[in-house]
């Protein structure tokens, strides 16, 4: 059997990238001698970390619509034919077997020409309230693979089917002790940790609230392990210090859990499905700024479960000591929290998505 060719599509953020990395992980196990090639936008995080996971990427000179009035905006539909014609090119080029998105304004343009050349292509959409690209490609793609109920609503139910979302396998596994993770960050044994993930591009409000809580961490001998985001490194990395860590990005994610006690976290779909993994209590800060507010939603699937706590942005000013100093000093509220999360998980989800994509070559 000849190898099989797969491009797979998908960037701008963190929660498209690692689902997209996970799924061609997969499929590499499976088929070692698969032949790969990520298509994301020019100048966006995927371009250094697909190269860093080990895989060739392309980009194409594509980007989202501002919504507010912008002159970016009068760019958009001369990017977006660059964007198809570049994609006609790939495709031409690379001749795939197979084609995966996994959002993100790049997938667009890629997967829409594969469809209409009869390549077969699958989509994988992480959120409960679907996105645009996605949204737009699901009447020419093949499969749609979900991880929330009730996605009709958004897309042709025939071709829909409930997966979960994809997770890094070293994730899934979790093989790392904390006190290895303790020793590998450089962090105190005796101290509790307290993971700060703000996402990607991070949280202003989130970062916000952990710089007017430095001392109360201090005064509660904990220390701070904070990913403020690439925009707000050079604001916040004057913190760093012996007990406070600050980064603009975390590589080693499956050490940065190990080491947690307690996370903090916005509540995207691709998040709250490793945190449901790796089965630390958690306080989810949704972000209020996205379509439906659907991370508020994704947070609260997790919530009426008792498997994480949440707090809104307008509330943290008056709420957070009392919630965290409850995680922190509650050993049975930790051990239920931790429980119910794990009830939550969904690791066999990057299987059931490649399962997908091997009906669609056989």
């Amino acid at each position: 059997m000849k190898p099989y060719k797969c491009i797979i599509s998908g960037g701008g953020t963190g929660g498209h990238i690692y689902p997209a990395i996970a799924i061609a992980d997969e499929i590499r196990e499976r088929y070692p001698n698969t032949e790969f090639l990520f298509v994301g936008a020019k100048n966006r995080m995927e371009m250094t970390k697909v190269p860093a996971a080990g895989y060739p990427i392309t980009g194409l000179w594509i980007s989202g619509i501002e919504r507010k009035i912008s002159l970016k905006n009068f760019l958009f539909p001369f990017k977006l034919v660059v964007s198809l014609w570049k994609s006609l090119l790939i495709i031409r080029a690379f001749r795939p077997d197979v084609v995966v998105g996994t959002g993100g304004f790049a997938s667009g343009p890629l997967l829409y020409i594969a469809s209409k050349k009869n390549i077969p292509t699958l989509i994988q959409e992480q959120n409960s309230y679907a996105g645009i690209t996605n949204k737009w490609l699901s009447k020419s793609v093949d499969r749609i693979c979900v991880a929330y109920q009730n996605m009709e609503r958004f897309f042709p139910k025939s071709k829909i089917v409930i997966t979960g979302n994809p997770v890094r396998k070293n994730l899934r596994e979790m093989k790392v002790s904390q006190a290895f993770a303790h020793q590998k960050m450089g962090l105190h044994s005796d101290k509790k940790t307290l993971l700060v993930l703000g996402g990607s591009l991070g949280a202003r409000r989130i970062n916000q609230l952990i710089e007017a809580q430095l001392d109360f961490f201090k005064e509660q001998n904990v220390q701070v392990v904070w990913q403020c985001g690439k925009f707000y490194s050079n604001e916040y990395k004057r913190y760093s210090s012996q007990s406070v860590q600050v980064t603009a990005f975390i590589d080693e994610m499956n050490i940065a859990y190990a080491a947690a006690d307690i996370i903090i976290s916005r509540a995207g779909a691709s998040a709250v499905s490793e945190l449901c993994i790796v089965g630390k209590p958690v306080i989810f800060i949704p972000s209020p700024n996205v379509s439906e507010d659907h991370q508020t939603k994704n947070a609260k699937a997790v919530v009426d479960k008792k498997a994480a706590v949440m707090i809104k942005e307008s509330e943290l000013d008056h709420q957070f000591k009392s919630v965290f100093s409850e995680l922190l000093n509650d050993s049975k509220q930790v051990e239920n929290l931790k429980t119910n999360l794990k009830k939550m998980a969904l690791p066999k989800a990057t299987n059931a998505i490649v399962n997908e994509i091997e009906t669609l070559l056989s």
